[in-house]
């Protein structure tokens, strides 16, 4: 027994001896010569050492503009495959990566891809936006030219300049890009390029000798494309010797890696292991991985001045908030070296919702949905707002109703959101008799009717200049509209024999009340439209509001033009009546434009017969059971309330 015990501790002392610290401990403990959140050494790729040995003068940076559906999407996949970023035929639509994206065949967000193209046997790094091209988001076609030398002008053959390929040329030619204008769908039976040649030369005084035509679809002439780029669009300027200069064109999120940034590059170089600070915040990080979007994000060793890629951070940045759009970036001690980069100038909301969870225990989910979406879309504002009839809910600007309806997909796809969205509003304007100005965007802040006569001096609504192309024959429907939603002309000009350029100041309100899906509706889907702010003008709105039993519901109320309230009340009561489900006492429904009544619907109560026992009674017996029937209704009204089922303001705000 004595000997056994001997044996185990012999084996435990020998198990267990004790080893030197350093054995112990991970080696990063002892390496002090490594900087910090530096990467570990990767063999370099054949891809990295080719963009190492490209000079920035053979460096092109370019975005592609035109109308929305023209085919930039399509052209960027052409491109990618000439290049061998993609392999042919693998994918269509590469840089639309969002579901919503590839479901309505447009663009929302600015995407970005490198390529490197071979061209007279030498390398050029070509760095491609593809741009969106409805007004909505022309915030991200504005961000996009702050990173690009040159664009290309992409016109459809077949349908010609339109209104946004209008606006987009004088973003492009406002930032000074070099503009190479394309045609494109040559291909079509209804192509008419020579048409579309005449009104690029007319219309924006470009040279159409220097267009080319093509046809992104079939990839019909698009290998001439990239040597075009090559000698038009002039190289970025930038010395990689210089102290660090970074501007941050775009954010998103990742749930792993944290806020990644898409910067752009005028000065310097940044590598994994840098630490850099910011000019907006003042906070500092290290750099965890550099690289570039190839299309996907591919890691490389350094970023050189000139370049476009993407970064971020470890420790990760965590908080949407720090990204500020359009900031700029230096390393750490470079501070007062490095003169910041002008910044970009967000558009202000100019639509509003209000947004409840169908559940209000859903509400946390619902914030943290909204939050990741805001990382990528900075020009959606956000407010907390609570109704008694839904509940605790946001109330979110946007930039028009197609930015609205797009950021409402996304919450519903891509986090499974279940939400009540109320009609879209537009901020309006108090002037105080004290001089004061104040924009208020939620309605349920509108001052009541003594506080108007007291206090208020005048209320103004913004009006927006709306710029209409279409051909000549639907001139009598276009104009019809505009005048029936109070619009005032200001321009009619045929910029050919068949296609019209017409103007007109409109109210916002009346151009977020679906005026897009009306105006293609009388030009058969012809027409194009796109808007600028035109200030604000002194109006005759009002309050609009449903009353259920004369108590009002706070989640129904708009602010409206007079002329136009009876209108929506009638409208509003008698959609109303259909979703609330019949009580023991009568409801009454109303529509009310301060304190007036404008529209009024009643809903029945449920009956019971309490004169059905009696057959041929005294006529004083009658009367008096229907008294008493009577009384008891009207103590049942005084306690009882009305009660709504949530799924009624579901339908009733359903589009």
């Amino acid at each position: 027994m004595r000997g056994c015990l001997q044996s185990v501790r012999w084996l435990t002392s020998a198990l267990w001896q004790p080893r030197p610290l350093a054995s112990r401990l991970p080696s990063r403990f002892f390496n002090t010569s490594a900087p910090r959140n530096a990467q570990t050494r990767k063999p370099v790729s054949d891809l990295e050492q080719r963009i190492a040995a490209i000079p920035i003068e053979r460096f092109r940076n370019f975005c592609i503009v035109a109308h929305v559906d023209h085919g930039k999407s399509t052209l960027s996949d052409r491109l990618l495959e000439l290049t061998g970023t993609i392999q042919p035929g693998a994918n269509k639509q590469v840089l639309d990566k969002l579901d919503v994206e590839r479901e309505r065949g447009i663009t929302v967000k600015a995407q970005t891809c490198t390529m490197v193209y071979n061209h007279n046997g030498e390398d050029y790094l070509l760095h491609l936006v593809d741009t969106p091209g409805h007004v909505d988001f022309r915030a991200e076609v504005s961000r996009s030219y702050a990173s690009c030398g040159g664009a290309l002008l992409l016109v459809d053959a077949s349908q010609g300049v339109q209104a946004q390929t209008v606006a987009n040329f004088y973003l492009a030619f406002a930032e000074g890009l070099k503009l190479v204008p394309i045609i494109n769908k040559v291909d079509l039976p209804s192509a008419d390029p020579e048409r579309a040649l005449d009104q690029i030369a007319n219309t924006f005084e470009l040279d159409p000798d220097s267009a080319v035509l093509v046809s992104a679809k079939t990839g019909l002439n698009v290998e001439q494309l990239l040597p075009t780029v090559v000698d038009q669009i002039p190289a970025p300027v930038g010395d990689h010797t210089k102290p660090l200069r970074m501007l941050l064109v775009d954010s998103w999120y990742s749930s792993y890696k944290g806020v990644i940034l898409l910067v752009r590059i005028f000065d310097g170089e940044i590598r994994a292991g840098d630490h850099v600070v910011s000019f907006v915040t003042g906070l500092k990080y290290y750099v965890g991985e550099v690289g570039i979007m190839y299309p996907a994000q591919t890691p490389q060793t350094v970023l050189r001045a000139g370049q476009v890629g993407y970064i971020y951070f470890n420790p990760a940045m965590k908080r949407s908030q720090e990204a500020k759009v359009g900031d700029t970036y230096t390393k750490v001690g470079s501070e007062k070296l490095v003169q910041p980069l002008p910044g970009f100038e967000e558009p202000k909301a100019m639509v509003f919702v209000a947004a409840y969870p169908v559940d209000a225990s859903d509400f946390p989910h619902l914030e943290d949905s909204i939050n990741q979406l805001l990382l990528n879309d900075r020009s959606v504002t956000v407010q907390k707002e609570s109704s008694e009839a839904l509940g605790a809910g946001f109330r979110l600007g946007f930039l028009g109703t197609l930015h609205c309806s797009v950021f409402e997909d996304r919450l519903r796809q891509e986090h499974g959101a279940s939400i009540i969205i109320t009609p879209p509003t537009v901020p309006f304007k108090i002037v105080w008799k004290t001089g004061k100005e104040e924009v208020i965007t939620n309605p349920a802040h509108f001052p009541d009717e003594d506080t108007l006569r007291a206090k208020v001096a005048e209320l103004q609504e913004p009006y927006v200049l709306a710029t209409l192309t279409f051909p000549e024959e639907y001139l009598g429907r276009a104009i019809e509209l505009c005048e029936s939603n109070r619009g005032e002309q200001k321009s009619l000009e045929f910029f050919t024999a068949t296609q019209v350029i017409l103007k007109y100041e409109l109210p916002l309100a009346q151009l977020v009340d679906d005026f897009f899906g009306k105006l293609k509706g009388s030009t058969k889907g012809y027409a194009s439209l796109d808007y600028e702010e035109a200030g604000w003008r002194r109006s005759s709105i009002a309050k609009l509001q449903l009353l259920v039993n004369k108590i009002p519901v706070d989640a129904v109320s708009r602010v409206v033009h007079t002329s136009q309230a009876h209108k929506l009340g009638r409208q509003w009561v008698t959609k109303f009546k259909e979703h609330v489900d019949r009580q023991m006492f009568e409801v009454v429904i109303q529509a009310s434009l301060g304190r007036s009544i404008i529209a009024r619907e009643s809903i029945k109560p449920f009956r019971k017969d309490v004169l059905a026992k009696l057959h041929a009674a005294d006529v004083t017996r009658r009367k008096k059971l229907l008294e008493k029937q009577k009384e008891g209704r009207k103590r049942l009204k005084a306690v009882g309330n009305v009660v709504i089922e949530h799924k009624a303001f579901q339908a009733f705000l359903a589009k």
